[in-house]
């Protein structure tokens, strides 16, 4: 591994030198093809010859040698960002990837907050049926159930609450802040709206349905915690029955 890494630098490095060598032989040998056409220029002085040389060759050599630079620095950021986006959200959803969802919540729940009121409330979301539609009609249309899903999940949410992917159909969401009442009225509004979205996988209409699962926070708790008990309840949420929420108070 050491030793190929050690190849590939040294192929790197070599590639530099040949740039640079060539670049300079380049630029040395077109400064002496102007002077020398400049030269037999009846028209020009002496001193016209050198200020036509001062202008034309930073032109035509640092002006595209800069063109590239600053083109490469926008390629750079642009890697740099993807990279970034790569790192923090999936891919599939666009929602944040498991191991920053659960950082990002822990973080939220273990700041102090005032007497008496309450750090959020912890929603899990899980899509019932996606194995069975993956069954029917393939691995595709089950990603587009679950894209359908996170978009739904985003678009009902506010601001400043935190929605991640957990797990293959499983979906996290932070409400900072909220009280149980804006809590249960957000989980209630994901599931109307999940069942009212349009799907229809090779021409046949099917209804995507979710179970919702939530806990309320009121002192500082690990997520692996919260998540358990917000699943445990999740399994007893029917499809008919709405869901309610579950304490936490340590």
């Amino acid at each position: 591994m050491a030793q190929t890494e050690a190849t590939t630098s040294a192929q790197a490095w070599r590639s530099a030198a040949w740039l640079t060598f060539l670049g300079t032989a380049g630029s040395v040998g077109l400064s002496l093809g102007l002077n020398y056409l400049l030269l037999f220029s009846d028209a020009l002085t002496p001193f016209g010859r050198s200020m036509m040389t001062a202008v034309l060759l930073p032109v035509i050599i640092a002006l595209p040698l800069f063109l590239l630079i600053g083109w490469q620095q926008i390629q750079i950021r642009s890697f740099r960002q993807e990279l970034n986006r790569s790192g923090t959200y999936d891919k599939l959803t666009g929602c944040l990837n498991g191991p920053v969802f659960t950082s990002m919540v822990e973080r939220r729940t273990t700041r102090p907050s005032a007497p008496g009121r309450r750090s959020g409330a912890f929603l899990v979301i899980h899509s019932e049926h996606l194995r069975s539609i993956n069954l029917r009609f393939g691995l595709e249309w089950g990603d587009e159930a679950l894209r359908l899903i996170a978009l739904t999940i985003r678009s009902s949410v506010r601001a400043e609450d935190l929605v991640g992917r957990i797990g293959t159909s499983m979906f996290g969401i932070f409400l900072s802040g909220a009280t149980e009442a804006e809590a249960e009225e957000i989980g209630e509004r994901i599931r109307t709206r999940v069942a009212q979205v349009y799907f229809a996988p090779k021409g046949t209409e099917d209804a995507l349905t979710i179970k919702v699962g939530g806990v309320m926070l009121e002192n500082e708790m690990e997520f692996a915690d919260m998540f358990q008990s917000a699943e445990q309840h999740l399994s007893g949420t029917q499809d008919d029955a709405g869901f309610e929420l579950k304490h936490l108070n340590s």
